[in-house]
């Protein structure tokens, strides 16, 4: 399928590995030029020329941290008109509420919801002007299911959630969506680095910690970046202009509801 979207500009948030740099690869391919901002600079210039020599696309880089104001005015000068943006953002740590302060907090809310939400007002109004527009923030199967140990990404992105629900059904006429895009556990290093903890806390290897809970997963696997990118892609595209304010989860069937 032809997405529709080959010559459109792309902002893809936290793009340097992971989820955000599958998201960014599947735009390319899609020929669509994209714009990848991360914090390590090393790392995002590699994936940069990655994506460059893949697809032939224009790639540019903007080097900071999305959660700030200085991040988030890197990313705009670098692609100031986009007519896409994947929002997208490192989840806070785990942990028990009892031992958060406010700081943490505050540093969860900035990241996981002000940062989209910042970044919306800042370029939704030139999307209804140019009467196109895709708005894709990545959040977390944890707003459908949460997560005991995830408060601080539970209650960040749950608000960003209830945020998109009203402004998505404001734009969607003037052919511009918001939707969410939620992962389940995926092949990252995140997730490396959750199992890290919790191969601890089992006394077991993190080999043998990440086999069980391929086990436990209704797939029997985790998901590849790839199909995430690919997801997101689709909610990018031409075909997807009926489709607003969703949360589209993909969890290899983990969520056990039926909504």
């Amino acid at each position: 399928m032809d997405l529709g979207i080959a010559g459109r500009r792309a902002i893809v948030c936290a793009a340097s590995k992971g989820l955000g740099k599958a998201c960014a690869l599947a735009l390319a391919q899609e020929g669509v030029h994209v714009t990848v901002t991360a914090r390590s600079r090393d790392v995002l210039e590699a994936t940069a020329e990655e994506i460059r020599k893949a697809t032939g696309v224009t790639v540019t880089t903007a080097v900071g941290d999305i959660a700030t104001e200085e991040g988030r005015a890197a990313a705009l000068a670098a692609c100031p008109e986009p007519d896409i943006l994947v929002n997208n953002a490192g989840g806070p740590p785990p942990g028990d509420f009892r031992e958060w302060e406010r700081e943490h907090w505050i540093r969860a809310v900035e990241a996981n919801m002000l940062a989209p939400i910042f970044l919306i007002k800042a370029t939704v109004d030139g999307m209804i002007a140019r009467k196109f527009g895709r708005i894709v923030n990545v959040t977390s199967g944890a707003v459908k299911a949460p997560i005991s140990n995830l408060g601080l990404s539970n209650g960040a992105r749950a608000g960003l959630t209830g945020f998109v629900a009203g402004l998505s059904r404001q734009t969607v006429r003037h052919n511009v969506t918001i939707n969410n895009l939620l992962p389940g556990p995926f092949e990252t290093d995140r997730l490396r680095t959750t199992m890290e903890g919790a191969a601890k806390a089992n006394n077991r290897s993190v080999d043998d910690e990440m086999a069980a809970r391929r086990a436990t997963n209704p797939s029997g696997r985790f998901g590849d970046p790839a199909e995430f990118g690919a997801m997101c892609a689709f909610l990018c595209s031409a075909q997807a202009g009926f489709m607003t304010g969703q949360n589209v989860l993909l969890d290899g069937g983990a969520y056990p509801g039926t909504l």
